[in-house]
């Protein structure tokens, strides 16, 4: 192609103040601004130049129309908010690539409320004074959890950093090397202790871990002794680990401090849940714990957050640290928090999301999959059938230990296999994830919500009239 013949298909391209005088820009260019917009058109013409330079496009009849219907396309593209609700139909209950817990209703109107006006935030309305942001959730906190002191930081990562720091910096602490585990996003224990300028001391080995080698690596220098929850990590078989009780008595013996980072929050026994072998923050504190740390938004059902819970004299160490106020909460994760908790108060499990779909019974979750089911036979054609699948807590809770329940299996739809479906329902407006098993498309209903199955049936029947319209074509 030569330069004259390049330079005159480089003409047909029009200009940005062109396009952005179209009538049918004007509409985005108020939604959007105008600086929106034009980073929007700039990729398209960039492309298209490099396309028509490749001979992918030729210019000439009906080209403007092409050119608008890119346009419009990287519009809807660009106009979609980056982060949105999505379908969880993957039965992982606290999900924590999807946002962990969903917020009680009670929990999302009081974020509304706060945000909406002025709070007493930090302000003691009975002193008419400045005041301190724990103070709304501290005796909530305490409450549930049996502790003499509490409060709440960004996250449990922030809990444990500002615990190390305000209580074992420039000390030693005693920690089983079968409790040193990495989990989510690279976050490792060794990692967060070093950098809180505690100096860790391991003892026993992966899988095994006696009392006795706690007691023989205490030192004068020696401050705490440290019990970690494994998260997703989970050794079965030939294993031992000292009982709370064992360790906090060794601790106290020696002067020492005895933490434990409880992880999963849990702030009822895990039997009201239907599980069994997780420890509540309580029973960790009647065991013998002076500090207990754990999350707000795994198997607790609240926001993102961070407590932190024992011995008074411990947390009042933790108030007057420096790096507390890098931790601290805002105002609209306190008001969720502080509303979830008084669901805790009046036992009201039911109505906080998390903890009722680990509530769900199998006849609720089968006849849950057989709704789903019913909707779905009645809109496209493909094999539906209701299976039983295997759900999951999430969130580095409850690892290794599925959770019986009941799905939909999709297979033979018109759009193709499980794996394309998949991508093609992450691709719709209201994106959907879900399960795959022998190449069956798998919609676990554990995980749905309110209008979730109505949307899904939409969807797969919106791709089958897709699938059926190409085939027409070719």
């Amino acid at each position: 192609m030569g330069v004259e013949e390049i330079r005159k298909r480089m003409r047909t391209i029009p200009g940005m103040d062109i396009l952005l005088a179209q009538e049918w820009a004007l509409p985005w260019i108020e939604r959007m601004g105008r600086e929106a917009v034009k980073r929007a058109f700039n990729t398209e013409l960039t492309s298209l130049r490099r396309r028509i330079l490749a001979g992918e496009i030729e210019p000439g009849d009906g080209f403007m129309e092409r050119v608008k219907e890119l346009c419009l396309s990287s519009l809807a593209a660009a106009g979609k908010d980056n982060l949105r609700r999505v379908i969880n139909a993957t039965g992982v209950v606290i999900h924590t690539n999807l946002g962990r817990s969903l917020l009680a209703e009670e929990a999302v109107k009081a974020m509304t409320r706060t945000a909406r006006g002025y709070s007493n935030l930090e302000y003691d309305l009975k002193k008419g004074a400045r005041g301190q942001r724990n103070t709304h959730i501290e005796e909530l906190l305490c409450a549930q959890t049996g502790a003499e002191a509490g409060l709440v930081v960004n996250n449990n990562a922030g809990a444990v950093l500002l615990c190390l720091s305000a209580l074992a910096r420039g000390t030693e602490v005693i920690v089983s090397r079968g409790e040193l585990v990495e989990i989510g996003g690279s976050f490792r224990v060794p990692d967060i202790m070093a950098f809180s300028g505690a100096k860790l001391v391991e003892v026993g080995t992966t899988n095994r871990t006696h009392l006795e080698d706690y007691a023989s690596a205490i030192t004068e220098n020696t401050s705490m002794l440290l019990k970690i929850h494994p998260s997703n990590f989970r050794i079965e078989g030939f294993t031992l680990a000292p009982e709370r009780e064992d360790l906090a008595k060794l601790a106290h013996d020696h002067g020492l401090l005895f933490m434990e980072d409880a992880g999963s929050g849990l702030l009822v026994e895990s039997e009201a849940l239907g599980l069994q072998g997780e420890t509540s923050v309580k029973a960790c504190l009647e065991q013998g714990a002076d500090i207990v740390t754990f999350s707000g938004d795994k198997m607790l059902g609240g926001p993102q957050i961070g407590a932190v819970v024992g011995r008074k004299s411990a947390v009042d160490r933790l108030r007057k640290y420096p790096i507390l106020r890098t931790l601290r909460v805002d105002k609209l994760t306190l008001a969720a928090f502080e509303a979830t908790l008084r669901l805790y108060s009046r036992g009201a499990l039911d109505d906080i999301p998390t903890t009722a779909m680990l509530r769900l019974s199998q006849e609720t979750l089968k006849a849950c999959a057989e709704s789903l089911a019913e909707k779905l036979r009645a809109r496209i054609r493909a094999k539906v059938e209701v299976v039983p699948v295997e759900d999951a807590v999430g969130g580095g809770s409850y690892p290794e230990r599925p959770l019986s329940g009941w799905g939909v299996a999709v297979s033979g739809h018109p759009a193709g296999g499980a794996g394309h479906l998949q991508a093609l329902l992450r691709e719709q407006d209201l994106p959907a994830l879900c399960g795959a098993r022998e190449d069956a498309l798998i919609l676990h209903v554990r995980t749905l919500r309110e209008g979730d199955a109505e949307a899904l049936a939409d969807a797969l029947s919106r791709l089958e009239k897709e699938a059926a319209g190409h085939g027409a074509e070719c």
